[in-house]
């Protein structure tokens, strides 16, 4: 009989974990096996009077399995026989209220699937392939890289015939083969994480360590990123640090007080989402949340981050009225603590992970958001433009005949457009909530919907920072977004939507061809308007140059009326090919163009610079360039 292994806790983990400074407490939290009878299981409670392990092996409860308390850690732990790999189990606590509450791990690894509650002790069996695209990847600097997100629901990218969701593996040979042919360089998943209501997306997270078992094992969701990074894919994961639900199994009230969450409401409970907000000044929540973040960078090997709601963290006042938030110690309306534990989490981050990246959905103008730490930033790689997906998505509903009178929403973005690094997102948030699909919600007829969406698209590629795009709108999607159904793949069948999926592969292969595109995102010496004041007609020029790039000019006229003979200036005479017109034929469009290029005439005194003379169709943009179509 195998005797009793020793608890195996250093009090140096114990000592970081209280800290506030251990960013992998998943190495010893949790339920760890130890060998082929025991299990190791410990968790935090600092204020509860007694905390037991029920499961199948001891009945739920019927056979006390009891753990003991780590001195004043506030950790619970203990070595039990009958717990093996695979077995579901909760931790019994009985609060410092008396109360008896049924808990899952905090620290779980895998989960059952909703609406079951039980935590599962796993060891993960997954062997690797993944090392020389990770190594590729510590040497790349993504600001100088091109980077198109493809953002993905696992749940309702595509299902069976049976309606029934695909599982991980399922998902990898299909989502490779799709992402491949449009082009993207990296898929970024609503949040995988386990979660209890389907409906949420994701975005209401109780499993901070556990993918979600509705597509599979924690092993397959591994093999799923291996596949992509085989592929030469990356993966950026949605991962949600500024609030959880409130759901009785999970992390609410765990030891019979607000334990991660604030017990004053105007601090811990959140009034847009009903959930509970994180205590960001209490040591051992910024531990499990750091531990969080680098479990799914070091375990599951993603690639990035991208923080939910920052906005919602660094105010205390956020979507509070007056008298319903407790100010800052100064006074003010910012949220200090969460301040110094977002630059704590991306200076682990940078410093312990090669290669990847956080990106923050940012949506005020605090400044400094992409800035790093050391020079007084949060120190996020990369910030989401949501000013600029609103302002476009609002001049693009608009009837064109006003179009004159808002110019300035689209010349705007480039007043600010260099201030941080970021990324153009047409994200999941705006095909939601009856806000209609991204070609429904603009002007227009079908025509008109559709010849809207290449121009955008094309916009969007064309003007500096990253580009991400919610699925289904690079094909065309013309009903809202639905959690619990298939993209409307069936619309491939169309030429219209055949052409718009073209297009966005095209756009790729050109950002990704392009030095002028690719290198400088970040650059604002590489961007120029040639027409910014053009209200008149709604038409829009700018060129995007670098050193050993060839100069790249994007004209787009944002009216259905063509413009013909339409003069603008470039700085190299001879023929400007086309290397897009989104609207030849073979995007779906009317085929008006300058049949493949157009000249740039000498300029007729001294010192002017060199003219074309464009076709530029309605509600298009076209992309010319000197030289060969490459």
């Amino acid at each position: 009989m195998n005797s009793q292994p020793a608890l195996d806790i250093s009090a140096d983990s114990l000592w970081l974990f209280n800290e506030g400074r251990h960013s992998r407490i998943d190495t010893f939290l949790g339920a760890h096996p130890r060998g082929q009878d025991w299990t190791q299981f410990a968790v935090w409670a600092p204020n509860a009077r007694s905390v037991a392990v029920i499961g199948e092996a001891n009945g739920w409860g019927a056979r006390e399995a009891l753990l003991t308390p780590q001195g004043s850690s506030g950790v619970w732990a203990g070595v039990l026989r009958d717990f093996p790999a695979g077995s579901l189990y909760k931790y019994r606590v009985v609060g410092a209220d008396d109360r008896v509450a049924d808990k899952a791990d905090p620290v779980g690894f895998r989960h059952e699937c909703p609406p079951k509650t039980a935590s599962q002790v796993w060891v993960p069996t997954h062997e690797w392939h993944d090392a020389r695209y990770r190594e590729a990847r510590a040497g790349q600097a993504l600001r100088a890289e091109a980077v198109s997100i493809y953002e993905v629901h696992l749940g309702s990218w595509r299902r069976g015939a049976d309606g029934r969701w695909l599982d991980y593996g399922q998902l990898a040979t299909e989502l490779i083969a799709w992402v491949h042919q449009e082009g993207f360089t990296h898929v970024e998943l609503l949040p995988i994480m386990e979660h209890p209501f389907y409906g949420s997306w994701g975005y209401q997270t109780t499993g901070y360590f556990a993918p979600t078992a509705r597509y599979g094992t924690p092993d397959q969701c591994m093999d799923l990123i291996d596949r992509l990074h085989g592929a030469g894919i990356g993966v950026i994961l949605d991962w949600v640090p500024s609030h959880f639900p409130s759901d009785a199994h999970a992390l609410a009230c765990f030891d019979g007080t607000p334990l991660y969450e604030h017990a004053d409401p105007r601090e811990g409970f959140h009034p847009d989402w009903h959930s509970l907000i994180f205590n960001y000044g209490r040591h051992e929540v910024k531990s499990f949340l750091l531990s969080s973040a680098r479990f799914w960078l070091d375990v599951y090997h993603a690639d990035g981050l991208r923080v939910d709601a920052v906005a919602s963290m660094l105010y205390r006042d956020y979507s509070r009225p007056p008298g319903q938030w407790i100010p800052n110690e100064h006074g003010g309306r910012e949220n200090l603590e969460a301040i110094a534990w977002l630059r704590q989490l991306n200076t682990e981050l940078y410093g312990q992970c090669a290669g990847i990246e956080t990106m923050a959905e940012e949506s005020t103008a605090w400044p400094g958001v992409s800035r790093p730490v050391h020079d007084g930033g949060l120190g996020f790689g990369f910030k989401w433009d949501m000013g600029w997906m609103h302002d476009t998505l609002a001049y693009c509903a608009m009837d064109p005949v006003y179009r004159r009178h808002h110019h300035q929403a689209l010349t705007f973005r480039m007043m600010y457009g260099f201030q941080e690094n970021f990324v153009l997102p047409l994200s999941h948030d705006e095909v939601v909530h009856g806000k209609g699909s991204l070609a429904g919600k603009l002007w227009g007829d079908r025509w008109g919907k559709l010849a809207q969406l290449r121009m955008l698209l094309a916009y969007q590629w064309l003007l500096p920072g990253k580009k991400l795009l919610f699925m289904g709108s690079e094909f065309g999607q013309l009903a809202e977004w639905n959690h619990d159904q298939s993209l409307d793949w069936h619309l491939l069948g169309q030429p219209p939507h055949q052409g718009i999926a073209r297009l966005v592969a095209d756009l790729n292969r050109l950002y990704r061809g392009e030095p002028s595109l690719l290198a400088t995102d970040h650059d604002p010496d590489a961007f120029r308007w040639v027409v910014a004041d053009d209200a008149a007609q709604s038409v829009y020029a700018w060129l995007r140059a670098t050193p050993g790039g060839r100069p790249i000019l994007a004209v787009m006229n944002a009216t259905p009326i063509p413009r013909f003979g339409y003069p603008v200036g470039v700085p190299v005479a001879g023929e400007w090919h086309e290397l897009v017109n989104t609207d030849a034929d073979v995007y779906g469009g009317g085929n008006l163009g300058n049949f493949g290029a157009a000249t740039a005439t000498a300029p007729p005194f001294p010192g002017g610079a060199p003219r074309l003379a464009l076709t530029v169709p309605p509600l298009a943009l076209v992309v010319l360039a000197p030289g060969p179509i490459l």
